[in-house]
C-alpha cells in the first residue's frame, strides 16, 4: 500500500510543478502531494507496526535502513511541493 501511495504522492508533486510552470492553479495538486506523502508515511508506519505485532524481527531489522530514505524523500517532497509558493512570493517581492 505504501508503494502505491508513494507513487501517487510523486505524481501529484510533478503535477503540482507542471501546473505552476504552466501558470495554472497548482494549490490542489500541492495539497494532494503533501497529503499523499503523509499517507505514505502512515502506511509505512503501519507496515513496521505489523512486523512488531507478528514478531518478525528479521524484517524489522531492515527498518533502520528505510529510515534515512523515508526522511530524505519526505523532506524532498515537502520542498518540491512548497517550491511554487516560495517562488510566487519571491516573484511578487521583486
Amino acid at each position: 500500500m505504501w508503494i502505491l501511495l508513494g507513487v501517487i504522492a510523486i505524481a501529484s508533486t510533478f503535477i503540482n510543478l507542471y501546473f505552476y510552470a504552466a501558470g495554472k492553479d497548482y494549490k490542489l495538486a500541492m495539497a494532494l502531494g503533501l497529503s499523499f506523502t503523509a499517507l505514505t508515511l502512515c502506511a509505512e508506519y503501519s507496515l513496521v507496526s505489523d512486523w512488531v505485532k507478528r514478531e518478525d524481527w528479521s524484517a524489522l531489522g531492515e527498518a533502520p535502513n528505510f529510515e534515512r530514505v523515508i526522511w530524505f524523500l519526505t523532506i524532498v517532497s515537502i520542498l518540491l511541493n512548497i517550491a511554487p509558493v516560495l517562488l510566487e512570493r519571491k516573484g511578487k517581492r521583486s
